[in-house]
């Protein structure tokens, strides 16, 4: 089967990332990048593929069969929209978009039109974190009880004042939309939906003014909570643990995702010795492009459900409210009255 012909919106750091790992891959070609920098047309004149500043002229062209967004969260719903009405299939970076009604709209506008929708929470695809959810579905942790996540790092302190992820209109609740929505994800994809969060972000160990540190608590409907913490002003650490009533299973990385070094997994069961797992470095971005690829292409279902999609966002948007508020508050899941 022919590669899918794939434009990368986007080509600053993350979409040139993206760019280099699609390099010869079978299941996704690159032929087209879209920016408005000159410097990314000259790295797609590198990269010897066609280049434009115009997202209509990357949907519109014949040779693209999706676009992979790679652009600021306040942009992917209009984005989406558009792609999917021009029959395109969509992978867009996390968040999918900033609130619940546009994730709504985004999903239904890929749903009429038949094209696949895909979103970049590569953690769901590092090795480990499969064998978890595997562990967690078989019963073999037995209820499930809390999450411990902590994903923090200190590269966003090379950004530029004004780079948009450092933006109050972009990364409202200052980690969260770094680094603290993949843990969200994970809780959500485990635990099911949130009910309520309490999310605290304060400046305390940077000059990043939106914000370097996030401590937040979900609660989820299922009565389970998650402790997520998000900071942008320490060195790496990555970190994330499910708590069940037989046992539980933390998986640690040894480096940052981008060099991954490995992970180790430990599983702690009742009545049973402490067992730990060395999983050698895999790239989970590729793994999550080209099972992307494979739901474009009909070979298989796309393993992120659009429920917990929609899901993720609309206890993304709870975060944000509860962030400025410095309250409570409930998450819209749709039945609320």
């Amino acid at each position: 089967m022919k590669p899918i012909g794939a434009a990368v919106v986007g080509l600053g750091w993350w979409g040139r990332t993206i760019a280099g790992l699609l390099k010869g891959n079978s299941k996704l070609s690159l032929v087209r990048g879209v920016d408005v920098s000159p410097a990314a047309e000259r790295f797609a004149a590198e990269l010897g593929i066609a280049f434009s500043n115009d997202f209509e002229a990357a949907i519109n062209d014949p040779a693209v069969q999706a676009v992979i967004l790679c652009t600021p969260h306040s942009q992917h719903c209009e984005q989406i929209l558009r792609a999917a009405g021009a029959k395109k299939h969509v992978f867009c970076e996390k968040p999918l978009s900033l609130n619940r009604a546009d994730v709504l709209e985004a999903v239904a506008a890929c749903n009429a039109n038949g094209v696949a929708l895909a979103v970049g929470h590569e953690k769901r695809f590092e090795p480990p974190v499969v064998e978890l959810f595997r562990m967690a579905a078989a019963g073999e942790l037995g209820t499930l009880l809390q999450v411990e996540g902590n994903f923090s790092q200190d590269k966003f302190l090379a950004m530029p004042a004004d780079n948009w992820r450092l933006s109050e209109k972009e990364a409202p609740a200052g980690p969260m939309t770094a680094t603290g929505i993949h843990l969200l994800d994970l809780s959500i994809g485990l635990l099911g939906p949130a009910a309520n969060v309490c999310a605290r972000v304060r400046q305390l160990g940077s000059g990043l003014v939106n914000g370097d540190t996030l401590g937040l608590l979900v609660t989820h409907r299922s009565g389970s909570n998650s402790l997520i913490s998000a900071i942008l002003a320490t060195p790496f650490d990555g970190r994330f643990a499910l708590y069940g009533s037989k046992g539980w299973a933390e998986v640690r990385d040894k480096a940052h995702p981008e060099a991954p070094q490995g992970w180790v997994l430990t599983v702690n069961s009742r009545n049973q010795q402490k067992k730990t797992k060395e999983y050698p470095s895999a790239n989970a971005v590729l793994a999550n492009l080209e099972a992307f690829a494979d739901a474009a292409s009909g070979r298989a279902p796309y393993p992120v459900p659009q429920e917990q999609m929609i899901a993720n966002i609309s206890a993304l948007e709870a975060v944000f409210k509860s962030a400025r508020s410095g309250n409570i508050e409930p998450v819209d899941n749709g039945d609320r009255q």
